[in-house]
């Protein structure tokens, strides 16, 4: 299983105990002083950030659109409350873009299916 992580989390120590527990290095390469990234490595930054960003995405949303990643309160339980109203926020904010989406897809898929 693959972990992704931001470049800040690439280290030897990190690589070292993902391998131990037979985990994949899916962690962003970082360029080391005067040394630049390999063709390689700028290949999988790339490859390893569509995914990412999906993920990333949706907490910069919360965090523009909310005002996410402040806590406002001091209890874990209320904190998880608030990550969770966060989120259904978030999902009815994008939910008409979505369902727009969908429904235009759906619309071109069963033209091309029966013409």
């Amino acid at each position: 299983m693959p972990l992704k992580a931001d470049k800040g989390y690439q280290s030897k120590k990190n690589a070292t105990l993902l391998k131990d527990r037979n985990l994949k290095n899916h962690i962003l390469k970082k360029a080391v002083k005067n040394k630049s990234l390999t063709k390689w490595e700028k290949r999988f930054n790339k490859l390893i950030s569509k995914t990412r960003f999906k993920v990333e995405r949706t907490f910069g949303g919360i965090k523009l659109w909310f005002k996410g990643g402040i806590a406002r309160y001091r209890d874990m339980e209320k904190m998880h409350t608030q990550n969770l109203m966060e989120a259904i926020c978030y999902n009815l904010y994008r939910s008409p873009w979505i369902i727009a989406t969908n429904s235009e897809k759906q619309r071109k898929m069963n033209q091309e299916r029966d013409p």
